[in-house]
């Protein structure tokens, strides 16, 4: 029975913390109103552990307390989304299944209670170093990108550049043909001829 009842009270923490489905663009009154649900959801987690007694009871509220923490995480890493915020979601849920694993551990004694904490701990600290890799891994290759992006908007404006600059080149080497062939005419003719090779090479 006691079985059941953690096992509903996990069942609900899991539908009042789910953060999961909220839009990246969070406002700061959607995020202050999932703040709030997240702690009504807490409060009443802890309400239905208070049903149980001993160490179903603490367990009950390791996975209460875990969820919330979770839950807020998840809730940071939708409103500022980020290697930081993401590795932070991480550990936070790591942390929550190591203090519930802990607390199941207190139902071994011995060497079983020993090699359970143990357990727990390596567990524990793999989770952490992975999360800790996927930060590290995320955020080199973010700075990889931006250098990318930066090296490819340079390029393009060196390209641009040389573009225009080659463009300005064969208009004057055009204009300067074309002044040369003016001095065949004299007067009126060559003012004429003058003012057309200008407005050709767009230099009026």
């Amino acid at each position: 029975m006691k079985t059941l009842k953690i096992t509903l009270i996990a069942a609900a923490l899991t539908l009042g913390f789910s953060v999961g489905a909220m839009a990246q663009s969070m406002t700061k009154g959607d995020h202050k109103m999932a703040e709030e649900k997240i702690e009504s959801s807490y409060k009443a987690a802890k309400t239905g552990c208070n049903s149980l007694a001993g160490n179903a009871k603490n367990i009950c509220m390791a996975e209460a307390k875990g969820k919330e923490s979770v839950a807020k995480a998840d809730l940071e890493a939708s409103y500022k989304p980020g290697p930081k915020t993401r590795y932070d979601a991480r550990v936070a849920r790591a942390e929550a299944d190591f203090k519930v694993a802990k607390e199941k551990c207190n139902d071994k004694g011995g060497n079983a209670k020993d090699v359970c904490v143990k357990e727990a701990d390596a567990t524990f600290t793999a989770a952490k170093a992975d999360a800790k890799l996927q930060e590290k891994t995320t955020d080199a290759t973010m700075k990889a990108n931006e250098k990318t992006s930066e090296a490819l908007t340079d390029a393009n404006k060196t390209v641009n550049d040389a573009r225009k600059d080659a463009a300005a080149d064969k208009t004057d080497a055009q204009y300067s043909l074309a002044k040369e062939k003016c001095n065949a005419f004299a007067d009126a003719a060559k003012d004429l001829c003058l003012a057309d090779a200008k407005a050709a090479s767009g230099k009026m």
